[in-house]
């Protein structure tokens, strides 16, 4: 088996005495989609915060392919390959697509910024990113928030794809979109993982997961309940991992079955 790009054991972190991760082992392969799933209050956020460098872990330990390492920032953690997509995807909406894939690059990473970039190859680079991602744009100056939810996150994607990402971490990418937009981002989430990069995909879908999840990881209460492979693990007993298992049913006998 090959070894993970990153590599997340026995993690844990305290906010005081909040114990918001309680020793959470997590990790991502090259080429694979793996899932990571949990109601509110989970922790999934604090673990991806924790994985992607905004959080330095309370316990446990971080390899990035094979190697120990420490993040003190999310700036060490992009260097490193890992790409977050947050929700609120960091877009200015009357600014171009172009501008808005290229906003934030420095001249020392081999990237220039935008004061000095050849504007007509930042375009052109776009414009054919966006192509690989499945998003025909009318051209690269189209202002972001002319574009639907879905295309959204295929610029922040492709943007992140373009720079570098080794793995990209999805943070709830599907959960405010409508059925065609989903089905965009999901396809995107496919083209990435066959290009040979590790997703991390957070959501509270299960049907969302199922589509294109190779690996699935349950958290609850800052606890691992579990890892299954495709195949290992349907959609039923996912979502009753998620949802309080045993709780779960005898609450939906005593309704009647209703839930």
């Amino acid at each position: 088996m090959t070894t993970p790009i990153v590599d997340m054991r026995n993690i844990k972190k305290h906010f005081g005495h909040v114990i918001a991760l309680n020793g959470v082992s997590f990790d991502v392969r090259a080429g694979e989609c793996h899932c990571l799933l949990g109601d509110n209050g989970a922790g999934k956020s604090t673990f991806i915060k924790t994985m992607s460098g905004v959080f330095r872990p309370s316990e446990g330990e971080m390899r990035v392919e094979g190697k120990p390492v420490i993040f003190e920032s999310p700036r060490d953690a992009m260097t490193a390959g890992i790409a977050t997509v947050y929700q609120d995807l960091a877009m200015i909406p009357l600014m171009s697509v172009s501008r808005n894939f290229w906003m934030g690059r420095e001249p020392e990473k081999g990237i220039w910024p935008l004061r000095t970039l050849d504007l007509a190859k930042a375009d052109a680079i776009t414009m054919t990113e966006m192509r690989k991602m499945g998003i025909n744009l009318r051209g690269p100056d189209q202002a972001v928030g002319t574009l639907s939810g879905g295309e959204r996150q295929t610029v922040a994607i492709a943007r992140a794809v373009y720079f570098g990402a080794k793995v990209l971490i999805l943070d709830e990418p599907t959960s405010a979109l409508g059925v065609r937009q989903t089905a965009n981002v999901l396809g995107t989430i496919d083209r990435v993982r066959k290009q040979g990069i590790g997703v991390v995909f957070i959501t509270h879908n299960v049907r969302h997961a199922m589509a294109v999840g190779d690996r699935f990881t349950v958290l609850n209460r800052g606890q691992t309940l579990g890892t299954a492979l495709r195949g290992e693990v349907d959609a039923p007993g996912l979502q009753d991992m998620m949802a309080g298992g045993q709780e779960l049913a005898d609450l939906e006998g005593s309704l009647g079955g209703t839930i």
